[in-house]
């Protein structure tokens, strides 16, 4: 007897429809054939769906049974497919009443060996795909539900056991979808961890990540040890707006594709940081695999990525990230496929002016040849350096700023600021798929960021001066126009021109 379960495979972050179709009853040896290309992780299913029956009061099939991963060219993998398998087989062995109920929900679920059905990856993009398709519902263990439910417009039900699943399909019980609203976190926000009250001194830095996060931007800090970059970029995630529900979605449906939320208990809708070690590959940084996944540049999609020590990351690696800061998405090629993942993310980078860190600073004596200095500085490439709207220097506290007790500003009170600035950004933007003045192309900024005679004959001696790139001269009207934002000013003025000038005085020139 043949039963056709539907379930889904991850490509990527998002799901593609697979069927699993059952087949019991064969003549031949009593014994159990998978095909559809599955990997290690599916092929072991047998073991486990065989147990889960048998502790669930069922019986394994006694005759020759094949089952069938359809489309046949997918490379399947992970151990998705295992309650889609165990509901197949009960149906082609007569031991469900009725099995039509299949072709209206997409299932997919971990079996453990007493039948407890465990949490998967990829639930959201599982639920998203059911959507597009039409179908009814979703049936996915209840930790993977919770994020599922987060998709309107298609039903959601979590289960915890496979014999509750097969009563739910055969009639037998009740279930009520799960409404979204059950998978955020509710209890009450406790002060952010990091805050800028912490802060003291710094007023540049923190006039330049007010700037560059009201406006979506890329910010480089340039300093000696103990300057307190890496203190500045930890706070950077308190004072950011809070994400959209489209752009939570869009956050949740990349985590979930790599399993991080099968550990959460509620969701938490809050922007990613991400802060990859300097020895990260190419692979990890970008994205890869020999079935493509997601790297830390997609895991901080609509977030921060910090990268401390820039220069000290392998050349290939920086390169590799020039494409992606400049389309917000990265395609990559495999033999098992090709993905394209997105990847709009603020990067927040940190690096010393020297191997020694010291040059320029009072603090010690730069022990760094001409020769070293150059050497270490050309490992951050002009046109990456291109792709960075803010450059800032930061030179450290003095003892009389750490011996005061004012505390500095506070995040909440930045953050309302830039709230304001975001909301004039939005407005701006509202017939148009730009989130922020970062992402603005260049017909945007010429309708947004026009100058006066007198503004553009200010820039264009810049231009000159500090022999500035063309991409460089764009990045400084967005920046302006971001700073215009933050003084709800409709026209850019000189004050916001020069401001944003001043943030590109370390460029090529100077730098490399």
């Amino acid at each position: 007897m043949l039963a056709t379960v539907t379930s889904a495979a991850l490509k990527g972050i998002e799901a593609v429809p697979v069927l699993v179709e059952v087949n019991s009853g064969e003549s031949g040896d009593p014994r159990l054939i998978m095909v559809g290309l599955p990997d290690a992780a599916v092929k072991e299913s047998d073991d486990r769906v065989f147990s889960a029956l048998a502790n669930s009061g069922f019986r394994p099939p006694r005759t020759r049974t094949t089952i069938n991963l359809a489309p046949g060219d997918l490379k399947k993998e992970g151990p998705m497919y295992d309650l889609p398998i165990a509901l197949g087989i009960l149906a082609s062995t007569g031991q469900m009443s009725d099995a039509g109920q299949f072709g209206r929900f997409t299932i997919a679920g971990e079996l453990s060996l007493s039948g407890a059905v465990r949490p998967i990856r990829g639930g959201l993009a599982v639920a998203i795909n059911a959507k597009e398709r039409g179908q009814k519902g979703v049936i996915l263990p209840m930790q993977s539900a919770r994020e599922a439910a987060l998709v309107s417009g298609i039903e959601v039900y979590g289960i915890d056991t496979l014999d509750q699943s097969r009563r739910f399909l055969e009639g037998a019980i009740a279930l009520n979808p799960l409404d979204s609203c059950n998978a955020f976190d509710k209890s009450s926000k406790a002060r952010d961890r990091f805050d800028f009250e912490d802060v003291k001194g710094l007023a540049q830095a923190r006039r330049a990540v007010e700037v560059a996060v009201a406006g979506g931007h890329n910010l480089l800090l340039i300093g000696p040890p103990g300057a307190g970059k890496s203190m500045i970029a930890k706070r950077i995630p308190s004072i950011m707006p809070k994400p959209t529900l489209e752009e939570f979605l869009e956050i949740l449906q990349i985590q979930s594709a790599t399993g991080a939320t099968k550990q959460m208990e509620r969701l938490r809708r809050i922007r990613p940081f991400r802060s990859p070690h300097h020895t990260i590959s190419d692979v990890g940084l970008l994205g890869g695999g020999s079935i493509p996944g997601p790297g830390e540049i997609s895991l901080a999609h609509n977030g921060v990525l910090f990268m401390d020590e820039l220069p000290e990351f392998k050349r290939s690696a920086l390169e590799v990230m020039r494409q992606p800061l400049e389309d917000g998405q990265v395609t990559i090629s495999r033999s098992a496929g090709k993905v394209t993942l997105p990847c709009n993310f603020m990067l927040v980078a940190a690096m010393n002016p020297c191997p020694c860190g010291y040059l320029g600073s009072t603090r010690g004596d730069c022990l760094c040849s001409p020769l070293q200095i150059q050497r270490y500085r050309s490992r951050v490439s002009g046109p990456l350096l291109d792709r960075i709207d803010l450059h800032v220097e930061t030179s450290g506290l003095s003892i009389q700023d750490l011996r005061s007790p004012e505390k500095g500003e506070s995040s909440s009170t930045m953050r309302e600021r830039i709230e304001i600035a975001r909301t004039r950004q939005r407005i701006r933007f509202l017939k148009s798929a730009t989130r922020a003045n970062a992402n603005m192309n260049e017909a945007a900024i010429e309708r947004h960021c026009a100058l006066t005679p007198e503004l553009g004959s200010i820039l264009q001696q810049a231009m000159e001066r500090l022999q500035l790139s063309a991409r460089a001269y764009a990045r400084i009207l967005k920046v302006a126009r971001t700073i215009a934002d933050l003084a709800q000013s409709k026209n850019i003025e000189a004050p916001h021109l020069t401001e944003a000038i001043q943030y590109r005085s370390l460029d090529r020139k100077n730098l490399v």
